[in-house]
């Protein structure tokens, strides 16, 4: 875990004030063709997990309104917000606006969802260990969870 947190700190500085003005560091990916999410999702796998690192490396960019059915990450997952404004939500608990330059741990187990605001593009790098295995994809997000 000690280099996944340095690549996090390094992504930190180099996704601040002066970065957000220039295109982005990571490619945008290719659209996303699954069905676990609402809207168009763009990824790109940075880093796959292997036996040395146990975790996956990948970047996700959504548009306006785009966002992800409720999942659960066995092991958690670690979200670098590096542009835009967008919401996470935890099961029974309210909505979160998070933007640009903020972090969000999703625990190990717990239903959420995440995704962008209506009128924003929203993209994060995220940090998935697999030791417990990949993501458990559940039901849509209905309108009325993403207004409220």
């Amino acid at each position: 875990m000690k280099q996944a947190l340095a690549i996090w700190l390094f992504l930190l500085v180099l996704s601040g004030p002066a970065a957000a003005q220039k295109a982005s560091i990571f490619p945008k990916g290719e659209i996303a063709t699954t069905d676990n999410h609402t809207g168009t999702v763009w990824l790109k796998e940075l880093s796959e997990a292997d036996s040395m690192f146990t975790y996956s490396i990948a970047t996700a960019t959504f548009a306006p309104g785009a966002k992800l059915d409720w999942h659960i990450h066995p092991a958690g997952q670690i979200l670098l917000i590096t542009e835009g404004t967008g919401y996470y939500q935890e099961r029974g608990k309210p909505k979160q606006t998070v933007q640009q330059g903020q972090v969000i741990k999703c625990q190990p187990g717990v239903e959420h969802w995440h995704g962008a605001a209506p009128k924003s593009t929203f993209a994060y790098v995220a940090t998935t260990p697999v030791t417990k295995g990949k993501t458990i994809w559940l039901k849509r997000v209905t309108a009325e969870e993403y207004r409220r």
